[in-house]
């Protein structure tokens, strides 16, 4: 079962999003290879499908929107460092994917500003390739600040809250 075009749009975004520089998935008749350059200006994708051909001036297309976001994800970074509290703990992203605040549509966050966690307790959760994978606190303390918005994308290691010890 080959992917999708949309899926691909996804994985496109997510690898340019990120710090991987390359990037290839292999199913039953289908291979795809996704690499990126290190200047983020100069982003080169290639795809290349055993099975079906993919329509590379679409993926050009998102290249330069691409280009655009990871400037805007390093600007983030960096005012998310400059306005950290020297006491506060920064939980980080473990992967790329899409930041969700609760469990589901319609319940309550995991965690809001002011809220106790415990080391083990779910804060957030991060959807890659339509798994779900929930994100546990490593440190014990109050949410001081939540750092991304709900269901934005997410980068590897990009801050996600600001958490003052106990």
């Amino acid at each position: 079962m080959a992917m999708d075009f949309k899926q691909i749009q996804e994985l496109i975004r997510l690898v340019n999003k990120s710090n991987i520089g390359e990037l290839i998935v292999e199913e039953k008749g289908f291979s795809i290879t996704i690499k990126q350059k290190v200047e983020p200006a100069q982003q080169i994708i290639t795809a290349a499908p055993v099975a079906a051909p993919i329509m590379m001036p679409a993926a050009a297309a998102v290249t330069n929107a691409q280009a655009q976001s990871a400037q805007t994800s390093a600007d983030d970074k960096l005012k998310a460092q400059e306005s950290a509290p020297t006491n506060t703990i920064t939980i980080k992203s473990p992967m790329i994917g899409t930041f969700y605040r609760s469990p589901s549509p319609g319940k309550p966050p995991f965690v809001e500003v002011g809220s106790e966690i415990e080391i083990g307790k779910p804060v957030c959760i991060i959807e890659a390739m339509k798994l779900f994978n929930e994100i546990e606190s490593e440190v014990k303390g109050r949410i001081v600040k939540i750092l991304v918005d709900d269901a934005s994308p997410v980068e590897y290691d990009q801050p996600l809250f600001l958490v003052e010890p106990s």
